[in-house]
């Protein structure tokens, strides 16, 4: 039962939820709370920048063909998946939760919980911590361009000034992180684990500020308990998908068990992370709420499908005789 235990961080996400559905922050609180935001989200990718380490990325990159299909399961297959759920009528899936799906679609994947499945399958480790990574990196680029490219005019309401944004508040800081990596990485690898508190505090207050903002727009009322339903169902079928078609491909493609187990779970993951301070530069404050929800459901489901299918990688592998 362990396996299915809910994510504690996002158990926190969801207090946080909680607390700004009741106590909503709202005229100058809010503005205070923007320009916290702000600066948390730009401290958050300054970590990101100093903690990744451009040689492994540079070493890795000899496992292009592993790279190459990752890449295109997170950049490609996903987004397209996300543009097919506009099909759906608006009754059934509205065009904000679809356009929310279709944002969970081009993110980056995540980086820890990609490695440690990938570990506990007995996946090849060193190929996913580079995937991952070279994701990521790929991500602070692409996601905006796609967004930019799949969203604008579909309900989205990406903001104007989101290029300037991304790279005020995203690249800038990633940048200057890789920059003072060689001076700052040593004490940042030492103090991993109360900086991984400033991590998560940032998020929080991210999620705090949207869902703020969703509250005084009055965007919940335009929720019901069935669109709930239908987007975790939305949210499960996206998942089986990429796994299914992460697992056969690489079958298809010829690589060996344990790459193949790499590109599964790197491929299809989505970044929680990195996904929700780029909700709060890319779109309007009253539409994050709305927006950030699909990944928050989609999140939960990849840690409790990865884990359970995980183990059962490992578990076919003791089957295999010595």
């Amino acid at each position: 039962m362990s396996r299915l235990r809910p994510d504690p961080f996002v158990l926190a996400i969801l207090a946080t939820v909680g607390v700004a559905t009741l106590l909503p922050a709202s005229g100058a609180v809010a503005d205070g709370f923007g320009v916290a935001t702000t600066i948390a989200v730009g401290l958050l990718f300054f970590l990101y920048g100093a903690r990744l380490s451009t040689q492994e990325a540079v070493e890795g990159l000899r496992h292009w063909r592993l790279h190459a299909v990752v890449l295109a399961a997170t950049f490609v297959l996903f987004p397209l998946l996300g543009l097919a759920l506009f099909l759906l009528p608006a009754a059934v899936l509205p065009p904000q939760l679809a356009a929310g799906v279709l944002f969970l679609a081009v993110l980056p994947s995540t980086v820890q919980s990609s490695i440690a499945f990938t570990s506990i399958a007995r996946g090849n480790v060193a190929a996913a911590i580079c995937s991952a990574s070279l994701s990521n990196l790929a991500g602070i680029v692409l996601t905006p361009l796609l967004v930019a490219l799949l969203l604008a005019g579909d309900g989205a309401g990406v903001d104007g000034s989101a290029v300037l944004g991304i790279v005020l508040q995203l690249l800038a800081p990633f940048v200057a992180g890789q920059l003072a990596r060689r001076w700052i990485g040593g004490w940042i690898a030492r103090h991993a684990a109360p900086l991984k508190l400033v991590d998560r505090g940032s998020i929080l207050l991210v999620v705090y500020t949207a869902f703020s903002a969703g509250m005084t727009e009055g965007i919940w009322h335009r929720l019901d308990p069935g669109h709930l339903l239908v987007l975790l169902a939305v949210c499960g079928a996206l998942l089986a998908a990429v796994l299914a078609a992460t697992g056969w491909g690489a079958r298809l493609l010829g690589f060996a068990r344990a790459d193949r187990i790499t590109i599964v779970f790197c491929g299809s993951k989505k970044s929680l992370a990195s996904g929700l301070p780029m909700a709060t530069v890319l779109f309007g404050h009253a539409q994050v709420g709305l927006i950030v929800l699909p990944l928050m459901l989609f999140h939960q489901l990849q840690l409790i499908v990865c884990a359970t299918l995980a183990r059962r990688y490992a578990a076919e592998q003791d089957l295999v005789p010595a």
